[in-house]
């Protein structure tokens, strides 16, 4: 658990440091996405690589591998001198987050029996990633306004020394199971993934009309296409294609997509709007942002006993329905607006819907799957989880570069993109709800909860902090 709550802080922490991140390395306004990016772009592409390395070689030597990785990553990271550097240093913490994030769950499950005991240990679980998220937002304040930026990355090494050692004294080894693993889905994924949110990016500095953008997408595309026939035709594929043989599924992987996009994109913006147009500092901003993830984790903590009352598929809907609402409200801000009405009440919303949506959005996800597939419909919610965060992230970045400038100076500027951006976010969490109402409401057979395994939905918490729950 403390291990996976490396990697929920990894996600959040780095949120309130972004303004001083781009001043310190050099960023552009949509090179700075790429600080989440490379991360999540990585760790949702080989998380069920992840998954299935574990169950070939042993869990507990994946878990090692994978802290190993991330440890040295974060030093990198943390004493990066350029922005080159950091984004190679995210990008080595993605390959060891995905090694690491799938096994400490499994490990977690294999060390106590099926029944109250392990029930506990999941629901403790499931609470790491809404407390770090909460935690990591503060956390990257304070570290970033008192010390540097550079301390959030920095903590881990501490943490992931000590986690080795506790690894090797107190975990036992899985059992192997033979199988291969599917490298090529794997590569074809990511790279494709990435090349389609670089196309993206790209696109609000260069234009529509620049050959690398143009390049970039198609690319994005055409991996996208290799990646599905190679599934098709693997014999092990890291993600069996019938599991869109549900059309509930399906549109919870379509749902999950949307609404991680916008809502990576609302930490990204709000943070520099608090920052760069009201003027808080980093722990100012963190604290900004408890109106959210309190309420949040508040409403997560009452999602079962709503579920029994109302049901996972109308209380899905009314959550995503809830956070389109806030974030129509919080898209009207400009240079002008107060915090009070214009961000923390918005803020309140968001966290009532996304606390409600996550657990019912996770159950739909695994609903109706035959138990050898299983774990590969839970990695699949987590990859969508983390890819669509950044794919929305570069939608919302070129988005925000058409809003142009505005006569009232910087301030207005930027939060003129700041509201072009969660607009869009609002359009996005929109059809979303039109995915959970065409796709998964109209299924036939009633949803059940599925408690036990609603933890899977924490692999989010905050792109994302993305999933901050």
């Amino acid at each position: 658990m403390v291990s996976y709550l490396m990697i929920v802080l990894d996600i959040s922490v780095v949120i309130t440091a972004l303004p001083r991140i781009r001043e310190d390395l050099g960023f552009s306004t949509a090179g700075l996405s790429w600080v989440q990016s490379a991360y999540t772009l990585v760790f949702g592409g080989l998380l069920l690589l992840g998954a299935r390395a574990g169950d070939i070689i042993g869990r507990r030597r994946v878990f090692i591998l994978g802290l190993v990785l991330f440890t040295l990553a974060s030093l990198v990271v943390g004493a990066a001198p350029s922005a080159v550097w950091l984004l190679a240093g995210r990008v080595l913490q993605g390959v060891g987050a995905a090694a690491l994030a799938p096994s400490t769950l499994a490990l977690l499950t294999a060390s106590f029996p099926d029944g109250p005991e392990r029930t506990r240990a999941v629901a403790a679980y499931g609470a790491v990633a809404g407390v770090g998220a909460s935690v990591g937002l503060v956390l990257g304040g304070v570290l970033t306004g008192f010390l540097s930026w550079r301390y959030g990355f920095f903590i881990n090494l501490p943490i992931g020394a000590a986690m080795l050692v506790a690894a090797r004294r107190y975990l036992t080894e899985t059992e192997h199971n033979p199988g291969r693993l599917d490298v090529f889905g794997a590569l074809t994924s990511t790279l494709g993934m990435t090349a389609l949110v670089y196309g993206f990016v790209r696109s609000a500095e260069a234009g529509w009309s620049d050959g690398l953008t143009v390049a970039a997408v198609i690319s994005g595309a055409v991996l996208a296409v290799v990646f599905v026939l190679n599934e098709w035709r693997a014999r092990q594929p890291i993600m069996p294609l019938r599991l869109f043989a549900s059309r509930e599924r399906s549109g919870a992987y379509l749902a999950r997509l949307l609404f991680l996009g916008a809502m990576v994109g609302y930490f990204f913006f709000t943070t520099q709007f608090l920052q760069q147009v009201l003027g808080y500092t980093p722990l100012q901003a963190g604290l900004a942002f408890l109106p959210m993830t309190l309420v949040n984790f508040v409403v997560a903590l009452a999602v079962p006993r709503l579920t029994r009352r109302f049901g996972n598929t109308t209380l899905l809907a009314a959550g995503i329905a809830v956070t389109v609402l806030g974030m129509a409200w919080l898209s009207r801000l400009d240079a002008g607006s107060p915090y009070l009405t214009a961000v923390a009440l918005p803020m309140v919303l968001i966290g009532v819907g996304q606390g409600m949506a996550f657990g019912p959005l996770t159950a739909a996800g695994i609903a109706g799957v035959a138990p050898n597939d299983a774990g590969a419909a839970s990695g699949l919610v987590n990859v969508a989880h983390q890819l669509g965060g950044s794919l929305g992230l570069g939608i919302l970045v070129a988005v925000a570069s058409t809003a142009g400038t505005d006569p009232g100076g910087a301030d207005a500027t930027l939060a003129r993109h700041v509201a072009t951006a969660l607009t869009v976010g609002s359009v996005l969490l929109a059809l979303a709800l039109a995915a959970v109402l065409t796709l998964i409401a109209r299924r036939t057979p009633a949803l059940e909860p599925s408690l036990p395994q609603q933890p899977q939905l924490t692999l989010t918490t905050a792109s994302t902090p993305d999933a901050q729950t």
